[in-house]
């Protein structure tokens, strides 16, 4: 498994652990932050996995803006919590980081909704990711 696959993977979980707890984003990046402190090995997935959780931050509202009119007719208070945490992730890749290919970004969110959502959730996190990477 990659660096980045291996960040991506952590940027979910500190996404999901706030949504499921209800903190502020920054909060949950905070605690992810004193952990990744004692964890030299994973500096290199922390590093990015931080850009990430940092760069929804920073673009939440335009983030949720294009995931909610691309995903017809699901309000993003109604997906599950994983698929919100992926969607706003690759997202944040297609639009805000050039560094990642979008074929690459829509391919690792769908990874991620096969691993560790529904049977239903990796068709509709490519079917959003891929409107919103046409529209832009």
């Amino acid at each position: 498994m990659s660096a980045r696959t291996k960040a991506r993977k952590r940027a979910l979980d500190i996404l999901f652990a706030a949504d499921v707890r209800g903190d502020a984003i920054p909060v949950a990046l905070a605690a992810e932050a004193k952990r990744a402190v004692s964890e030299p090995a994973r500096q290199a997935s922390w590093l990015y996995a931080r850009e990430i959780v940092d760069g929804v931050i920073d673009h939440q509202d335009e983030i949720d803006e294009q995931i909610t009119t691309h995903s017809r007719d699901w309000k993003l208070e109604r997906m599950p919590t994983v698929d919100r945490a992926v969607l706003r992730i690759a997202t944040w890749e297609i639009l805000y980081n050039d560094e990642v290919p979008t074929a690459v970004a829509i391919d690792e969110a769908v990874e991620l909704a096969k691993e560790l959502s529904t049977d239903d959730s990796p068709a509709f996190v490519h079917g959003v990711l891929a409107r919103i990477a046409k529209s832009n």
